[in-house]
């Protein structure tokens, strides 16, 4: 039985390469389906959690002295961007590690723990301040509106810069999209707050400030909402969203020599790369090596599925027989 084996890149590596193990492998790399951070990202997440670190202490200082639970709500959400930044850049850094005896793939499944846990948490933190802005409904406050005015504008600046920071690198990976994304939102929202403490000194209406609270909070849950449900499918090993896996059934189908397939299985390795096996029944015996690197080839390019393991058979195994598989 000859099998064609796509390895997992590392960004140290830059062309394909073949073990002899009895085995023929071919090995994909790079492409849509394995895109890493630039290294130069490392630099963006360490301004990116020292800015919003030292402004969560500005935030609850003048929130506290200016009695705005809209405030307290920003510096609550620019907390977790800091710990979220942290908690993605760690993961950045672990996906870079070599695989090992232990973990094959390397750590590169860490940017999706990341991803969730960043999720989870700003969830938890957002309902909590959900629950404060309704009770200040019943027992209203007044809030310094000219100090929410200029906390919250020093935080436009400041999340502007740090979307920018990430900006060129949104495309392709998830926590670095996340990062953006947090960081634009949180450029909006501080705006927000900004619009809230002046609607509060030219009106005196205090009721302004947790009403502002909710809306922070609703853009939160609404940005977040998709980062949530896309880390959870990929903790399951679900087939990304970007890949047509009837459309990968149709091309491998069609390639010279296959009769039918098999244990089709496509998830993602990584915020940044996408794995595939397949059994590919060829009756006539193996495609050539120029037959499955061009398979390969295009299902990097096609699919963006960086990671491909084919495996032909001239017929399924009798276990494979009497088993039912869809895929």
């Amino acid at each position: 039985m000859t099998h064609a084996r796509g390895h997992e890149s590392h960004p140290r590596h830059d062309r394909d390469h073949k073990h002899g193990h009895g085995h023929d492998h071919s090995h994909g790399h790079g492409g849509p389906g394995h895109v890493h951070a630039p290294a130069s990202f490392g630099k963006a997440f360490a301004i990116g959690v020292a800015l919003n670190a030292a402004f969560v202490v500005i935030e609850v200082v003048y929130g506290v002295l200016g009695n705005s639970v809209a405030l307290i709500a920003d510096a609550g959400h620019n907390l977790f961007d800091a710990l979220g930044l942290g908690v993605a850049w760690a993961a950045v850094v672990l996906g870079r590690r070599d695989p090992t005896s232990r973990f094959t793939y390397g750590l590169g499944g860490t940017s999706i723990l990341a991803a969730l846990f960043n999720a989870v948490f700003l969830l938890v933190v957002t309902g909590g301040l959900t629950w404060e802005a309704i009770q200040r409904f019943f027992q209203p406050e007044p809030v310094a509106g000219k100090t929410v005015m200029i906390v919250a504008a020093c935080g436009v600046v400041l999340n502007g810069f740090c979307a920018w920071l990430f900006a060129s690198g949104r495309e392709g990976d998830l926590n670095t999209r996340a990062a953006f994304t947090h960081m634009a939102a949180d450029a909006l929202v501080s705006l927000g707050v900004v619009v809230g403490g002046l609607i509060i000194l030219l009106t005196g209406w205090q009721w302004i400030d947790p009403a502002m609270t909710l809306v922070i909070n609703a853009v939160i849950v609404w940005g977040t909402w998709s980062l949530l449900t896309g880390s959870l499918h990929m903790s399951l090993n679900a087939v990304p969203p970007g890949v047509d896996l009837a459309g990968v059934r149709a091309f491998l189908l069609a390639l010279p020599g296959v009769s039918e397939l098999h244990d089709l299985h496509v998830w993602s390795l990584s915020t940044t790369e996408t794995a595939l096996t397949c059994h590919l029944v060829t009756p006539d015996g193996p495609p050539s090596d120029e037959v499955l690197f061009h398979a390969e080839e295009e299902l990097r390019e096609r699919f963006g599925i960086g990671h491909v393991t084919l495996q032909p058979e001239k017929a399924p195994s009798a276990a494979h027989m009497a088993a039912t598989h869809k895929y």
